[in-house]
């Protein structure tokens, strides 16, 4: 779009689809369950709405085959419509099951409170030369122990109670980490001396302490729950831990919601390193498709295209004729028609919309598409 006047630009572009700071402010892009947990490379919870109403009924099924951090499964359950989400990353199941299971928050709350008074009290008797040599370098040794505590403390609920207390941990875990403020997102290497912060225009030091974040954080957790529970429907909602292109659904489908990963942009398992570390979850890092490692070379692109093909390809024996399939992705290397053509779907609606990227190293704009396809 480069060289297109500013009118010009602004025609092509669904204006319904494309919201400004003012108009869709960070507390509504991150509410109630939303917020559970920092995720890079999620879509807005609008957009899914948007995209839910025009294609899907009370009592439909849709499905995510790249659920991620669970937005499409959350929107879904919310509007009454049936919900499978299959991700290769443990910790985004994690993640995803958190957000959507029932929960009762009264005594939700109380687990939550005695693990973080249980994990203070256990904190100095905690030692952690057994810990990873990754974890002992990315954290001061207080933190290290206050996010063991935790950790251990959570282990000792059951159900989906110690799930939640997991993604709070691991959440405490990523604000703690020895980096700068300014770079929670991809911090290289640890840092240990003071340092000119971006972010607070002076000079800080790293992080010595967890505690601070997960007192914080398990307030917030069991808040935001609670505000999703006022909205929970009945709609029943199935996260899969497996690899898309195989997968077997455990129910048929009415359509796709998805925002699949960009070719050679994230680490989906390394984003959630800590998680990994300190929870032991399953690394199946192997089977990302498109991940950052991989590259962009023709061979990683020809593999990406094959891979994405296949998914959507795996989901067609899912759906009937003609379900929609929406996806939400930057086709800049213009890959998708011959991903789908190989993957049996036609093209219904191209849309294009606007993008404001607010903090962190990534902000700025950028524009994505909107494909609304068919299963033929």
């Amino acid at each position: 779009m480069a060289g297109t006047t500013q009118e010009a630009l602004y025609s092509e572009i669904a204006l319904d689809l494309s919201w400004s700071e003012d108009a869709l402010p960070q507390v509504e892009r991150t509410k109630h369950v939303h917020g559970l947990h920092p995720y890079l490379g999620k879509f807005i919870p609008q957009l899914v709405e948007v995209f839910l109403r025009r294609h899907f009924a009370a009592g439909d099924r849709v499905y995510d085959p790249f659920a991620g951090s669970g937005t499409t499964l959350v929107e879904a359950n919310a509007r009454g419509v049936h919900a499978i989400g299959c991700d290769v990353s443990a910790f985004n199941c994690l993640l995803a099951r958190v957000k959507t299971s029932p929960h009762a928050t009264a005594a939700l709350e109380l687990a939550l409170r005695a693990t973080l008074e249980q994990a203070r009290r256990a904190t100095e008797a905690v030692e952690v030369r057994g810990c990873s040599k990754w974890l002992r370098t990315w954290y001061a040794p207080r933190a290290l122990r206050e996010l063991v505590a935790y950790g251990r403390a959570a282990d000792s609920l059951e159900g989906v109670p110690r799930e939640v207390a997991h993604v709070t941990v691991s959440r405490a875990a990523r604000s703690a980490r020895r980096t700068t403020h300014f770079d929670l997102d991809f911090p290289a290497t640890p840092v240990v001396e003071p340092y000119w912060c971006h972010k607070h225009r002076r000079t800080c030091r790293p992080v010595q302490e967890a505690a601070k974040f997960l007192r914080s954080y398990t307030t917030d957790t069991a808040r935001r729950i609670r505000k999703f529970a006022a909205l929970r429907t009945d709609a029943t909602v199935d996260v899969l831990h497996a690899d898309a292109r195989a997968v077997e659904l455990p129910a048929s489908i009415d359509g796709i919601i998805t925002s699949p990963p960009y070719p050679g942009l994230i680490d989906y398992h390394e984003q959630h390193r800590y998680s990994y570390e300190l929870l032991g979850l399953r690394d199946l890092r192997p089977l990302e498709i498109g991940a950052a490692a991989a590259g962009t070379s023709r061979e990683a692109l020809a593999a990406y295209i094959a891979a994405i093909a296949a998914t959507f390809a795996n989901a067609r024996r899912f759906m009937p004729r003609d379900a929609p399939v929406v996806i939400v992705v930057n086709d800049s290397r213009q890959l998708y028609p011959q991903i789908l053509e190989a993957a049996g779907l036609w093209l219904e609606e191209r849309l294009t919309r606007h993008v404001n990227r607010r903090t962190g190293r990534r902000a700025g704009e950028f524009f994505e598409d909107v494909l609304v396809c068919r299963t033929t």
